[in-house]
């Protein structure tokens, strides 16, 4: 009996790390991929950068480097956020979105020298535990899935 219990125990102590590393990846993933459509479909970068960066930046930073900002943001926002939300090339899409995030934080950090970091924090939280958790724990993903087909003596 006792050995039925520790088993089902672990069992279940594998399956809420499993769930837990899939709720953080799904939780930052559809935060930037959603962030990023909303940047390229609904406002659309030109108007993000014609709006907000030109005006905020232009006389901090040469003009191509902040142009460049707007749309490198927005499309890594939006491919990072994709590529975690299904589960592929995670630690690539986590190095990038790292960028993104330095990049937001020095950018805010210009703007205003103190600025509400509420928008900044959840993700960089997000993204370190990704980077921190063990990759193996990742099991619902794509990348796991393909791992294991590639290599089906790991399973």
């Amino acid at each position: 009996m006792g050995f039925k219990f520790l088993s089902f125990q672990k069992k279940t102590m594998n399956l809420n790390r499993n769930v837990a590393v899939l709720t953080t990846r799904l939780l930052l993933g559809f935060i930037f991929l959603m962030q990023g459509y909303g940047k390229i479909f609904n406002i659309g970068v030109e108007n993000l950068y014609n709006s907000y960066f030109k005006e905020t930046f232009e006389t901090l930073l040469p003009n191509f480097l902040v142009y460049g900002t707007a749309y490198y943001t927005s499309y890594i926002e939006l491919i990072g956020g994709l590529l975690l939300v299904i589960g592929l090339k995670r630690d690539w899409a986590l190095y990038a979105l790292a960028s993104v995030l330095v990049i937001v934080t020095f950018g805010h950090g210009l703007e205003k020298p103190i600025w509400d970091l509420s928008h900044v924090m959840p993700r960089a939280i997000f993204l370190i535990a990704l980077l921190i958790l063990p990759k193996d724990w990742d099991r619902f993903s794509l990348d796991y899935f393909l791992s294991k087909k590639s290599n089906p003596a790991d399973s």
